[in-house]
């Protein structure tokens, strides 16, 4: 009995060494230094104007590099310009910072989270700073607190906005599906009106060669006149010569 006990209080023992080693240990950290830091930035961040952001954002990295190393807060220049931003993008939705409450601290194996309750002009808001392992700044978060009556207010605007604009697309494209029955009116007005200004290709008619008819004339005395004549000419025999037409001429001129 005596060893069963032994047994399980060493099992026991073995097993919570081995949780001991898995757990990794929360990390170590200054209370003092992360107020410094932050507090640092609310102060400025408070006194800062839209001129002076801008400003900050057109320095270049050597020069922020210089102003954070001189008021001891490790910042980097591309986390200050975003918390730059988000710090703007707070005072546009709750309105002008008055004041914060306590700071509250949460450490983890990857950094520490140091937030505070802030109060606007508008609302209150919830501020988060986030460490990494070595303790340099990340990141700014604001939250801005809404009541659950403006939370189902801004569902329901959310939800009025998405539907109607639905319904509005709906009704567009009903309407041009009813116009899609007047597109085979309109092609075949425009063929019509196409066909109709269509100039017509007038036929040039052929021009019709006259047919001379020639004239026979059956004269005999003429024929035989003629005969005669060119037998003379050629001291011939006119009982060689066949006339078989004569045809007049429209001149009477000699050549």
């Amino acid at each position: 009995m005596k060893k069963r006990i032994s047994l399980l209080i060493g099992a026991l023992a073995l097993t919570l060494s081995f949780t001991g080693c898995g757990s990794k240990k929360e990390l170590e950290y200054d209370e003092t230094q992360l107020t410094y830091v932050t507090q640092f930035i609310i102060a400025n961040f408070e006194v800062m104007d839209e001129e002076a952001f801008d400003n900050y954002r057109q320095a270049s990295e050597y020069q922020i590099n210089k102003i954070m190393s001189e008021a001891n807060a490790p910042i980097e220049p591309e986390v200050l310009i975003s918390m730059m931003d988000a710090w703007e993008a707070a005072e546009k939705e709750c309105g002008e910072y008055v004041e914060h409450g306590e700071y509250q601290f949460e450490g983890s194996d990857s950094g520490v989270v140091v937030s505070t309750e802030a109060v606007y002009e508008e609302r209150e808001a919830t501020l988060e700073f986030k460490f990494d392992e070595n303790l340099n700044i990340e990141s700014l978060d604001i939250a801005a607190d809404y009541t659950t009556g403006e939370i189902l207010k801004k569902a329901g605007m959310n939800t009025i906005l998405g539907m109607g604009t639905v319904f509005l697309v709906l009704i567009f494209l009903a309407f041009v599906i009813s116009l899609l029955k007047y597109i085979p009116m309109l092609q075949e007005k425009f063929t019509k009106k196409t066909e109709k200004n269509k100039t017509p290709v007038k036929e040039v008619p052929k021009a019709e060669v006259p047919v001379v008819e020639e004239e026979l004339t059956d004269d005999e005395e003429l024929v035989a006149v003629i005969t005669a004549a060119i037998a003379a000419a050629d001291e011939s025999v006119s009982d060689g010569f066949v006339v078989r037409s004569i045809r007049r001429r429209k001149s009477n001129k000699w050549n």
